[in-house]
């Protein structure tokens, strides 16, 4: 059961675009509770330019209270979806689609509207949080502060090009995920670089997952601009669309290591980062160059 939400069941079926977020459906999942501080935001606000890199990556919460059990497992599915269990076993599947990462059920979605690889409009009804990530009726976007067992799950509003090009204000989001001492980025189809106040609603992120496409959401130069400025300690590529993932990797600098992984999956704790930060390649994509 949610600590701080009742279960929450959400049927989406047949729903348009637009009700999907609306003002019913975002007051269904944010109800009136009692919100735990986000320890990601906390730490950021205390850290300076200069500040090294591997003690970003510590938790507000006093670490004896976090075991080297207290593992996020990490399973990339495809596309922009990375499935994320927690130690309690709470399963978010991020811009979930029902394309990947959908047998099990996840208990818990996040949807970005950019494309229809992003989002859908019927999720299974075992799905328990859906959470999408825009606002078409609220030009400030969406704001989604939810508590599942042992994760906070929150989001920050981006901008989003439309069909036409033109740039649709808060129409997207960066979802951010805290557990087991944790503060794990998804940064979705992001379509610009992120303004000071971005950075500063994001807070720290011990682990980020960032398109690579080079071109759909940002360049790889922009991209790995915005990914060093984050500072995090793992960085999961997604969204390759085709490109090599050493055109990424390149660009990102000689203070990073690259971790081919010998699969689609690992576990990260927060005693357990590593100490360089490091991009780790799931199989997936390694096998495309």
């Amino acid at each position: 059961m949610a600590r701080s939400l009742t279960k929450t069941f959400l049927s989406l079926t047949a729903l348009s675009l637009a009700s999907l977020a609306s003002p019913i459906a975002k007051h269904a999942m944010a109800q009136e509770a009692e919100l735990p501080p986000s320890q990601c935001m906390a730490i950021a606000q205390n850290i300076g330019d200069d500040f090294p890199v591997m003690f970003a990556s510590m938790s507000a919460n006093p670490l004896d209270t976090i075991s080297e059990n207290d593992t996020v497992g990490f399973k990339f599915e495809g596309h922009s979806t990375w499935r994320i269990t927690t130690p309690e076993g709470v399963t978010i599947a991020t811009d979930f689609s029902g394309s990947y990462g959908a047998n099990p059920a996840p208990r818990v979605i996040t949807m970005n509207r950019a494309h229809s690889t992003h989002y859908t409009l019927n999720p299974d009804p075992a799905i328990e949080v859906v959470l999408p990530g825009w606002d078409n009726v609220d030009p400030r976007g969406i704001d989604h502060d939810v508590v599942v067992d042992d994760v906070y799950i929150r989001n920050v509003a981006t901008d989003i090009r439309s069909w036409g090009g033109d740039m649709m204000v808060n129409a997207n989001s960066i979802f951010i995920f805290e557990t087991a001492g944790l503060c794990i980025g998804h940064m979705g189809h992001l379509h610009h670089p992120l303004t000071e106040d971005h950075f500063a609603e994001i807070g720290r992120l011990d682990v980020v997952m960032v398109p690579v496409d080079g071109g759909l959401t940002l360049s790889h130069a922009a991209m790995a601009d915005l990914t060093n400025r984050l500072r995090s300690s793992v960085v999961l590529p997604m969204h390759l669309r085709g490109r090599s993932i050493s055109s990424f990797t390149s660009m990102m600098g000689s203070n990073w290591a690259v971790d081919f992984l010998e699969g689609d999956t690992l576990e990260l704790s927060i005693r357990t980062l590593p100490r360089q930060p490091t991009i780790m390649v799931p199989i997936s994509l390694s096998v495309r160059g």
